[in-house]
Protein backbone atom coordinates (compact mmCIF):
# COMPACT_ATOMS: atom_id res chain seq x y z
CA UNK A 1 0.00 0.00 0.00
CA UNK A 2 1.55 3.34 -0.71
CA UNK A 3 1.98 5.62 2.23
CA UNK A 4 1.13 9.04 2.60
CA UNK A 5 4.54 11.25 3.91
CA UNK A 6 4.25 13.10 6.92
CA UNK A 7 5.92 16.42 7.32
CA UNK A 8 5.15 18.10 10.34
CA UNK A 9 3.90 21.85 10.10
CA UNK A 10 4.85 21.78 6.73
CA UNK A 11 1.38 23.21 5.08
CA UNK A 12 1.25 25.65 7.97
CA UNK A 13 4.35 26.90 7.03
CA UNK A 14 4.57 27.55 3.85
CA UNK A 15 0.79 28.94 4.22
CA UNK A 16 2.60 31.36 6.80
CA UNK A 17 5.39 31.83 4.81
CA UNK A 18 2.95 33.00 2.16
CA UNK A 19 1.05 35.56 3.78
CA UNK A 20 4.28 37.16 4.92
CA UNK A 21 5.31 37.52 1.39
CA UNK A 22 2.06 39.42 0.39
CA UNK A 23 2.90 42.32 1.82
CA UNK A 24 -1.08 43.33 1.59
CA UNK A 25 -3.38 45.60 3.38
CA UNK A 26 -6.54 44.57 4.70
CA UNK A 27 -7.95 48.52 5.56
CA UNK A 28 -7.33 49.27 1.94
CA UNK A 29 -4.51 51.80 2.57
CA UNK A 30 -2.21 50.68 -0.24
CA UNK A 31 -5.32 50.65 -2.37
CA UNK A 32 -6.32 53.93 -1.75
CA UNK A 33 -2.85 55.21 -2.80
CA UNK A 34 -2.55 57.98 -5.32
CA UNK A 35 -0.71 57.02 -9.05
CA UNK A 36 2.96 57.40 -8.74
CA UNK A 37 3.40 57.14 -4.93
CA UNK A 38 4.90 54.19 -3.32
CA UNK A 39 3.76 52.59 0.76
CA UNK A 40 7.05 53.27 2.88
CA UNK A 41 5.18 51.71 5.80
CA UNK A 42 6.60 48.25 4.19
CA UNK A 43 9.87 47.39 5.29
CA UNK A 44 12.43 45.21 3.63
CA UNK A 45 13.13 41.60 4.97
CA UNK A 46 16.04 40.63 7.44
CA UNK A 47 18.92 39.01 6.12
CA UNK A 48 20.43 35.84 7.42
CA UNK A 49 22.30 35.85 10.04
CA UNK A 50 25.06 33.90 8.76
CA UNK A 51 27.56 35.59 5.86
CA UNK A 52 30.31 33.08 5.61
CA UNK A 53 30.75 29.10 5.81
CA UNK A 54 33.21 26.67 7.75
CA UNK A 55 35.67 25.16 5.11
CA UNK A 56 34.11 22.24 5.04
CA UNK A 57 36.94 20.05 5.42
CA UNK A 58 38.36 21.27 8.12
CA UNK A 59 35.11 20.99 9.93
CA UNK A 60 34.78 17.43 11.14
CA UNK A 61 37.80 16.45 13.95
CA UNK A 62 39.98 13.43 13.41
CA UNK A 63 38.61 11.88 16.45
CA UNK A 64 35.54 12.16 15.05
CA UNK A 65 36.27 10.65 11.76
CA UNK A 66 38.39 7.75 13.81
CA UNK A 67 34.56 6.77 14.84
CA UNK A 68 32.68 7.52 11.54
CA UNK A 69 35.25 5.76 9.62
CA UNK A 70 36.97 3.37 11.37
CA UNK A 71 39.30 2.19 8.46
CA UNK A 72 41.16 5.44 8.68
CA UNK A 73 43.08 3.81 12.23
CA UNK A 74 43.83 1.11 9.92
CA UNK A 75 45.53 2.26 7.58
CA UNK A 76 49.03 1.68 8.05
CA UNK A 77 50.74 4.20 5.51
CA UNK A 78 50.75 7.43 7.49
CA UNK A 79 51.03 9.22 4.37
CA UNK A 80 47.45 7.52 2.96
CA UNK A 81 46.08 8.12 6.41
CA UNK A 82 46.70 11.82 5.92
CA UNK A 83 45.18 11.96 3.12
CA UNK A 84 42.34 10.28 4.46
CA UNK A 85 41.57 12.66 6.92
CA UNK A 86 41.97 15.70 4.75
CA UNK A 87 38.74 14.32 2.96
CA UNK A 88 38.29 15.86 -1.03
CA UNK A 89 36.17 19.03 -1.51
CA UNK A 90 32.89 18.77 -3.72
CA UNK A 91 32.75 20.63 -6.31
CA UNK A 92 31.33 24.33 -6.48
CA UNK A 93 31.14 27.56 -8.10
CA UNK A 94 30.27 30.20 -5.57
CA UNK A 95 31.95 28.98 -1.76
CA UNK A 96 30.53 31.84 -0.40
CA UNK A 97 27.10 29.76 -0.83
CA UNK A 98 28.02 26.72 -0.95
CA UNK A 99 30.68 24.15 -0.15
CA UNK A 100 30.99 20.58 0.93
CA UNK A 101 33.52 17.71 1.55
CA UNK A 102 33.56 14.36 1.26
CA UNK A 103 35.63 11.11 3.00
CA UNK A 104 36.20 7.32 2.52
CA UNK A 105 38.01 4.57 4.06
CA UNK A 106 37.63 1.00 3.82
CA UNK A 107 38.18 -0.91 6.91
CA UNK A 108 38.13 -4.74 7.03
CA UNK A 109 34.79 -5.52 7.34
CA UNK A 110 33.14 -2.70 5.25
CA UNK A 111 33.86 0.77 3.40
CA UNK A 112 32.41 3.70 4.75
CA UNK A 113 31.74 7.09 3.10
CA UNK A 114 30.89 10.65 4.60
CA UNK A 115 29.42 13.99 3.19
CA UNK A 116 29.12 17.15 4.87
CA UNK A 117 27.54 20.19 3.14
CA UNK A 118 27.04 23.52 3.66
CA UNK A 119 24.25 25.27 2.36
CA UNK A 120 24.09 29.46 3.06
CA UNK A 121 20.51 30.59 1.70
CA UNK A 122 20.48 34.52 0.47
CA UNK A 123 16.97 35.61 -1.05
CA UNK A 124 16.83 38.42 -3.54
CA UNK A 125 13.51 39.23 -2.71
CA UNK A 126 13.29 42.06 -0.46
CA UNK A 127 10.30 40.88 0.61
CA UNK A 128 11.30 37.72 1.65
CA UNK A 129 13.97 37.35 4.49
CA UNK A 130 17.14 34.82 4.17
CA UNK A 131 15.60 32.67 7.03
CA UNK A 132 12.40 32.22 5.09
CA UNK A 133 13.82 30.85 1.74
CA UNK A 134 16.44 28.30 3.72
CA UNK A 135 13.05 27.27 5.58
CA UNK A 136 11.88 26.57 2.13
CA UNK A 137 14.57 24.64 0.82
CA UNK A 138 14.87 22.59 4.08
CA UNK A 139 10.86 21.58 3.90
CA UNK A 140 11.43 20.85 0.32
CA UNK A 141 14.21 18.13 1.58
CA UNK A 142 12.27 17.20 4.40
CA UNK A 143 9.41 16.38 2.06
CA UNK A 144 11.84 14.66 -0.59
CA UNK A 145 12.79 12.07 2.55
CA UNK A 146 9.47 10.88 2.73
CA UNK A 147 9.20 10.31 6.07
CA UNK A 148 6.51 7.98 7.49
CA UNK A 149 3.27 8.91 9.21
CA UNK A 150 3.72 8.92 12.98
CA UNK A 151 0.95 6.80 15.06
CA UNK A 152 0.01 5.65 18.31
CA UNK A 153 1.97 2.68 19.75
CA UNK A 154 1.37 0.53 22.88
CA UNK A 155 4.40 1.92 24.80
CA UNK A 156 2.91 5.41 24.55
CA UNK A 157 0.21 4.81 26.52
CA UNK A 158 0.20 5.39 30.38
CA UNK A 159 -2.30 2.66 31.00
CA UNK A 160 0.18 0.13 28.60
CA UNK A 161 3.56 1.07 31.03
CA UNK A 162 1.32 0.54 34.28
CA UNK A 163 0.35 -3.22 33.30
CA UNK A 164 2.25 -6.25 32.90
CA UNK A 165 -0.37 -8.53 31.83
CA UNK A 166 -2.63 -6.98 29.33
CA UNK A 167 -1.95 -7.81 25.73
CA UNK A 168 -0.54 -4.16 25.42
CA UNK A 169 2.00 -5.31 27.76
CA UNK A 170 4.17 -7.54 24.65
CA UNK A 171 4.07 -4.35 22.24
CA UNK A 172 6.67 -1.94 21.08
CA UNK A 173 9.70 -1.32 24.12
CA UNK A 174 9.17 2.07 25.77
CA UNK A 175 11.73 4.52 24.18
CA UNK A 176 11.45 6.93 26.05
CA UNK A 177 9.24 9.18 23.48
CA UNK A 178 6.74 11.01 23.84
CA UNK A 179 3.26 10.54 22.52
CA UNK A 180 2.73 10.95 18.74
CA UNK A 181 2.85 13.95 17.25
CA UNK A 182 4.42 15.51 20.47
CA UNK A 183 7.75 17.88 19.67
CA UNK A 184 8.53 16.94 22.82
CA UNK A 185 10.95 13.63 22.26
CA UNK A 186 13.69 12.76 24.34
CA UNK A 187 17.01 14.11 23.22
CA UNK A 188 18.64 10.66 22.13
CA UNK A 189 16.06 9.78 20.04
CA UNK A 190 14.43 12.58 18.48
CA UNK A 191 10.94 12.79 17.71
CA UNK A 192 9.68 9.05 19.35
CA UNK A 193 6.48 8.80 16.76
CA UNK A 194 6.05 5.42 15.20
CA UNK A 195 5.65 5.36 11.80
CA UNK A 196 2.92 3.36 9.61
CA UNK A 197 4.38 1.53 6.93
CA UNK A 198 7.83 2.74 5.58
CA UNK A 199 8.70 3.16 2.10
CA UNK A 200 10.85 1.44 -0.54
CA UNK A 201 14.85 1.05 1.20
CA UNK A 202 13.40 2.72 4.57
CA UNK A 203 14.80 1.19 8.02
CA UNK A 204 11.75 -0.86 8.99
CA UNK A 205 9.75 -4.31 9.47
CA UNK A 206 11.02 -5.44 6.48
CA UNK A 207 14.69 -5.19 7.20
CA UNK A 208 16.22 -8.16 8.07
CA UNK A 209 17.39 -8.50 11.51
CA UNK A 210 16.97 -4.75 11.15
CA UNK A 211 20.72 -3.88 11.45
CA UNK A 212 19.91 -2.71 15.19
CA UNK A 213 22.51 -2.55 17.98
CA UNK A 214 21.71 -6.67 18.37
CA UNK A 215 22.05 -7.29 14.51
CA UNK A 216 23.81 -10.37 15.19
CA UNK A 217 20.07 -11.72 15.78
CA UNK A 218 18.38 -14.14 13.19
CA UNK A 219 21.93 -13.63 11.19
CA UNK A 220 20.95 -16.33 9.22
CA UNK A 221 17.81 -14.77 7.71
CA UNK A 222 15.63 -17.38 9.39
CA UNK A 223 12.29 -16.86 11.18
CA UNK A 224 10.51 -13.42 11.67
CA UNK A 225 12.23 -10.09 11.13
CA UNK A 226 12.43 -8.42 14.02
CA UNK A 227 11.14 -4.56 13.16
CA UNK A 228 13.20 -1.46 13.82
CA UNK A 229 12.98 -0.10 17.33
CA UNK A 230 10.22 3.25 17.55
CA UNK A 231 13.40 5.38 18.07
CA UNK A 232 15.56 4.62 15.28
CA UNK A 233 12.83 5.03 12.65
CA UNK A 234 13.00 8.06 9.94
CA UNK A 235 11.88 10.90 12.33
CA UNK A 236 12.43 14.69 12.75
CA UNK A 237 14.76 15.49 15.54
CA UNK A 238 13.91 18.35 18.40
CA UNK A 239 17.21 19.24 19.82
CA UNK A 240 18.92 20.26 16.67
CA UNK A 241 18.89 23.56 15.11
CA UNK A 242 15.45 25.37 14.08
CA UNK A 243 14.19 22.35 12.35
CA UNK A 244 15.72 19.06 11.58
CA UNK A 245 15.04 14.95 10.70
CA UNK A 246 16.78 11.98 10.37
CA UNK A 247 16.89 9.43 7.63
CA UNK A 248 17.68 5.66 7.46
CA UNK A 249 17.71 3.47 4.24
CA UNK A 250 19.10 -0.27 4.06
CA UNK A 251 18.83 -1.35 0.19
CA UNK A 252 19.13 -4.57 -0.85
CA UNK A 253 22.87 -5.24 -0.40
CA UNK A 254 22.50 -3.96 2.94
CA UNK A 255 24.40 -1.14 2.43
CA UNK A 256 22.82 1.51 4.83
CA UNK A 257 22.90 5.29 5.33
CA UNK A 258 22.01 7.32 7.60
CA UNK A 259 21.09 11.47 6.44
CA UNK A 260 20.71 14.04 8.92
CA UNK A 261 19.70 17.52 7.88
CA UNK A 262 19.05 20.65 9.62
CA UNK A 263 18.82 24.69 9.51
CA UNK A 264 20.31 26.96 11.32
CA UNK A 265 19.39 30.54 10.42
CA UNK A 266 19.90 30.90 7.02
CA UNK A 267 22.49 27.53 6.59
CA UNK A 268 21.47 24.30 5.53
CA UNK A 269 23.74 21.29 6.31
CA UNK A 270 23.49 18.19 5.03
CA UNK A 271 24.92 15.27 6.44
CA UNK A 272 25.06 11.57 4.62
CA UNK A 273 26.65 8.80 6.31
CA UNK A 274 26.63 5.18 4.77
CA UNK A 275 28.17 1.98 5.44
CA UNK A 276 28.07 -1.39 3.18
CA UNK A 277 29.69 -4.46 4.59
CA UNK A 278 32.46 -6.51 2.99
CA UNK A 279 29.52 -9.26 2.82
CA UNK A 280 26.04 -9.24 2.12
CA UNK A 281 25.35 -11.57 4.90
CA UNK A 282 26.29 -8.90 7.83
CA UNK A 283 23.91 -5.85 8.29
CA UNK A 284 24.96 -2.39 9.43
CA UNK A 285 23.95 -1.03 12.78
CA UNK A 286 21.43 1.25 12.66
CA UNK A 287 21.87 2.53 16.41
CA UNK A 288 25.36 3.06 16.11
CA UNK A 289 25.36 4.99 12.58
CA UNK A 290 22.51 7.24 13.62
CA UNK A 291 24.34 7.93 16.83
CA UNK A 292 27.30 8.71 15.24
CA UNK A 293 25.34 11.17 12.46
CA UNK A 294 24.01 13.11 15.57
CA UNK A 295 26.49 13.27 17.52
CA UNK A 296 28.56 15.08 14.16
CA UNK A 297 25.22 17.04 13.37
CA UNK A 298 25.41 18.26 16.76
CA UNK A 299 29.24 19.25 16.93
CA UNK A 300 28.28 21.02 13.43
CA UNK A 301 25.36 22.94 15.04
CA UNK A 302 27.32 23.97 17.59
CA UNK A 303 30.04 25.90 15.69
CA UNK A 304 27.43 28.30 14.20
CA UNK A 305 26.43 28.90 17.64
CA UNK A 306 30.19 30.01 18.58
Amino acid sequence: MQRKAYVPGVAALLAALMAGCTGGSSDGTEDDAKPGETATTATAAQPGKYRTLPEPCGAVSHGTLDSLLPGIKQMTDEEQREKAYEGTATVTYDTDRKVGCRWKAESVTATDHLLVDFERVVSYDNTVSDDDRATEIYVKKEEAADLPEPVASPSDSPDASESSDGPESSGAPDSGSSPSGSKNADSSSGSGATPSTPGPGKSGASDDASGDAGSSANPSGRGAPRPTPVALQPRTLDDLGNAAFLDDALNDSKRRTVTVVFRTSNVVVTIQYDEQPATTTDVPSSEEMQDRARKLAGQLAGTFND
